[in-house]
């Protein structure tokens, strides 16, 4: 059986899948595992061509959300205009923060990962997991306000770079 809504969701709009990032939903319809007929969301994320299957009852547990509101979207903004937290901590203690920070799936999040790893041109280099992870959270960001504002990605990262270059450090 093919449905139109689910638990607050409908086909063809755009969620989060917190580990993903921005998709869009095809389908929910129930399919048949173990003999037991579940309702299924068919998720689609373009950017990594993947298709995500999750059950509608485990939405809401496994982090699916709405994309933000265009408010959101402006505290994400005004959260890149901020100034980077530095934590006096190991690498690989902050590390694994900014990653949880990218797969927890919220703007917010995501955004203070951005701001915290941008480096300027005058700055010094960022080390390769640095980088990966700065690049993972630039993408993810840029993928939600892009579908928020309906501009295109490259057009949501120029202007995401250029609020990260003109703020004063």
């Amino acid at each position: 059986m093919v449905k139109k809504r689910a638990r607050g969701f409908r086909v063809g709009q755009h969620v989060v899948y917190p580990s993903h990032g921005v998709g869009k939903i095809r389908k929910i319809e129930e399919q048949e595992i173990a003999g037991t007929m579940i309702e299924m969301f068919e998720i689609y994320v373009e950017r990594d061509k993947l298709t995500l299957l999750v059950p509608t009852k485990k939405a809401k547990e496994v982090g699916m959300r709405k994309t933000a509101s265009t408010n959101e979207v402006e505290e994400a903004m005004t959260t890149l205009k901020g100034k980077p937290v530095r934590k006096k901590l190991m690498w690989s203690r902050r590390a694994k923060e900014f990653d949880e920070k990218i797969n927890s799936g919220e703007i917010m999040q995501i955004a203070e990962v951005v701001r915290d790893l941008h480096r300027r041109d005058d700055q010094t280099e960022q080390s390769y997991s640095e980088r990966q992870l700065f690049e993972s959270a630039f993408d993810r960001l840029g993928r939600e306000i892009a579908v928020v504002t309906g501009i295109s990605q490259d057009d949501a990262s120029e202007k995401m770079q250029k609020v990260l270059v003109a703020r004063k450090l």
